[in-house]
């Protein structure tokens, strides 16, 4: 049986969680105070995801780049790809919070929103 030692970030807490893997299968999580860490624990070890947040270069904007962020999380091993992706796009102002920068980004199946406001 093998064991893999997480710090859980589902809530505040910060809970250390002890999870005990059967192969690829997860047989027990221990050291969690609520659901939400067994959940976290449970996924991390088996599906690792992550939201990731980034900025592109915005064209006669009052700011020279907006922060965006995929809107739901992308696997773990794909967060590469998905900055590189971002890395040479410019959106033309004006901008506004939740517009689409880039659907589908790196083949994910997730898009990029702006997660603020940039104006002319």
């Amino acid at each position: 049986m093998k064991k893999r030692e997480l710090i859980c970030i589902g809530c505040p807490m910060g809970c250390a969680l002890t999870v005990e893997l059967e192969g690829n299968e997860v047989v027990s999580v221990t050291g969690n105070t609520c659901k939400r860490g067994e959940d976290y624990a449970r996924k991390e070890v088996t599906n690792p995801t992550r939201i990731v947040t980034s900025t592109v270069k915005v064209a006669n904007g009052v700011l020279a780049a907006v922060s965006v962020k995929t809107e739901k999380d992308i696997p773990k091993g794909r967060i590469f790809d998905c900055v590189r992706a971002l890395k040479d796009v410019t959106v033309t102002a004006p901008v506004h919070i939740g517009d689409v920068i880039m659907k589908d980004v790196a083949g994910t199946g997730v898009n990029v929103i702006a997660t603020k406001d940039v104006g002319i």
